[in-house]
């Protein structure tokens, strides 16, 4: 049996799984808060579109790593090497489960705060954004930890 393959494939797996869970989670939160306030006032929608979507990245995140660390696996590889690369998916499973939840229940009181004053919303994107900083360095270190 191929076991090195299987831990490294299986890794993979995992980091897209974790991450479109993730994004789920966050876009379900951004799309009810999103639904409250377009309910009251459909011309919002352009203002709130870009705090709705931000949860999506880490999911894109995690399917990107997957389509470039799947070079490194191949048939025959050691079992070493699988646990490398499932190591190397470590941080970005992780960190791509976990902020887009918290994301999204940033970018749903943002987009709460949209609904009771005009102005905000290109103020109050930066908070949701600092917390995709952490998703972007995970996928970084990921990538850079790939055999």
């Amino acid at each position: 049996m191929e076991w090195g393959y299987i831990i490294g494939l299986g890794g993979l797996a995992l980091t897209v799984l974790l991450c479109g869970i993730g994004s789920a989670v966050g876009l379900t939160k951004t799309g009810q808060a999103a639904s409250g306030v377009l309910s009251e006032d459909p011309k919002k929608f352009s203002k709130v579109l870009v705090l709705v979507v931000l949860p999506a990245t880490q999911g894109i995140y995690g399917f990107v790593f997957a389509i470039v660390a799947s070079s490194s696996c191949v048939l025959g590889m050691d079992i070493s090497t699988g646990l490398s690369i499932f190591l190397a998916s470590l941080p970005l499973m992780f960190a791509g489960f976990l902020t887009p939840i918290y994301q999204g229940k940033t970018a749903a009181s943002c987009i709460y705060a949209v609904s009771k004053k005009e102005g905000l919303s290109g103020k109050l994107i930066l908070f949701p954004a600092m917390i995709e900083t952490y998703a972007i360095l995970s996928l970084v270190i990921s990538l850079l930890l790939l055999p």
